[in-house]
């Protein structure tokens, strides 16, 4: 099946930077198409944190968030694997949403703007030649202007390309699984916990309908030594700190089965790959104790946006969109990835984050200065 017509933009990946990029460019005139591999609605592994940065940006693009009654998250609290606990008021703040309701509001926001959204369609292979890129699946072969990819954490094309962080070699940035359940239990709704453990944290927060998002990263190697077995990890290694053990075992789960993923990798990503552009977790991932990945992919959609709108209004060639997106870029994010990574390398050691909260307990300056480190202002 060929479309005749070539669309200005395709984008690869249906998540929060894929779909607020086609509303922007959508509202903007231009002829969009989105492929997704899954159906909406659909669960996704995530925090389902955003912080207030983000606000003003998704009501524009037309969600309604005021209308929602969000619970709104103003305090942070940390454990060690140990116990030892710090709490901190959040300056800017955030609130909670499951990935679910957000990623399927946009979707009709997408298609109700005249985005054309491919549903379970996979792209298997996108080339370049003579200023067009071809976009083909196992049944589908499309042409367009500027590809984009917001196809998430690792994808079957990152594998196809070759790119730089699919080669490296297994390390502690690059080894990484992630669980998510969504429970009911009793915590206060304006408090968002992070709970430290042998390689790995636990995310904790309120999403909407009084529903709770658990979210936990963990090293492969605690799968392993567990015999590939989730409960006996949650159970064995997770639960050694008391907060995360009276959580699991006082709060009730709303499905039998997490939703996870595996081979998560913190390792530098290239933001332009073979004239595609990257956003959202395929151009680079913060940490996600810094709980700000989301509002780090509706913010790159705007910048993508941006430089895409200029080149196809043909105020800048080619090689200049690509420079201009990768410059914004690094300068809006790359400082607050290098501060995730090296705070990763902290709470990723039981030892240097046990070490670590005792030792920034009596400095809450110190803590609002790796917290401003980590976010950015309203976009």
């Amino acid at each position: 099946m060929k479309d005749s017509e070539p669309y200005d933009v395709a984008i690869i990946g249906g998540g929060l930077a894929g779909l607020s990029l086609s509303i922007q460019l959508a509202k903007a005139g231009y002829r969009v198409a989105v492929f997704e591999k899954e159906k909406y609605p659909f669960s996704k592994v995530c925090g389902e944190y955003v912080s207030f940065e983000s606000w003003n940006f998704l009501e524009e693009l037309g969600v309604p968030l005021s209308d929602w009654n969000l619970p709104i998250i103003k305090r942070l609290q940390v454990s060690s694997p140990d116990g030892n606990l710090l709490e901190q008021h959040l300056a800017l703040g955030g609130f909670g949403i499951s990935r679910y309701k957000l990623d399927a509001t946009l979707a009709d926001i997408a298609r109700s703007s005249n985005v054309c959204l491919f549903e379970q369609t996979k792209i298997t292979e996108v080339k370049f030649e003579k200023s067009l890129f071809s976009v083909n699946s196992s049944d589908t072969h499309f042409t367009a202007r500027v590809v984009c990819g917001t196809f998430g954490k690792r994808s079957n094309l990152d594998i196809k390309w070759k790119r730089n962080f699919i080669l490296q070699k297994k390390s502690r940035l690059n080894n990484y699984i992630g669980v998510k359940y969504h429970i009911k239990t009793d915590l206060p709704s304006d408090l968002i916990g992070l709970h430290n453990f042998s390689n790995g944290y636990c995310g904790i927060s309120q999403i909407e309908d009084n529903k709770y998002c658990l979210c936990y990263l963990s090293a492969a190697i605690n799968l392993k030594l567990s015999h590939n077995s989730i409960q006996a990890m949650e159970t064995n290694i997770l639960q050694r700190n008391p907060f995360l053990h009276s959580i699991f075992n006082s709060s009730s789960f709303l499905t039998n089965q997490p939703v996870t993923i595996s081979h998560i990798s913190f390792d530098k990503k290239s933001q332009v790959e073979d004239h595609v552009l990257m956003i959202g977790d395929a151009a680079g991932m913060i940490t996600p104790l810094c709980g700000n990945g989301m509002s780090m992919a509706l913010h790159g959609s705007k910048i993508a946006f941006e430089c895409i709108h200029q080149f196809l209004e043909k105020k800048i060639e080619r090689h200049e969109m690509e420079q201009q997106y990768k410059d914004r870029w690094n300068r809006q994010f790359s400082k607050r990835i290098l501060a995730g990574r090296i705070l990763q390398r902290f709470f990723g050691s039981e030892r240097l984050s046990n070490l670590l909260i005792g030792s920034l307990k009596p400095f809450p300056a110190i803590i609002k200065g790796l917290i401003r480190l980590t976010h950015g202002q309203p976009f």
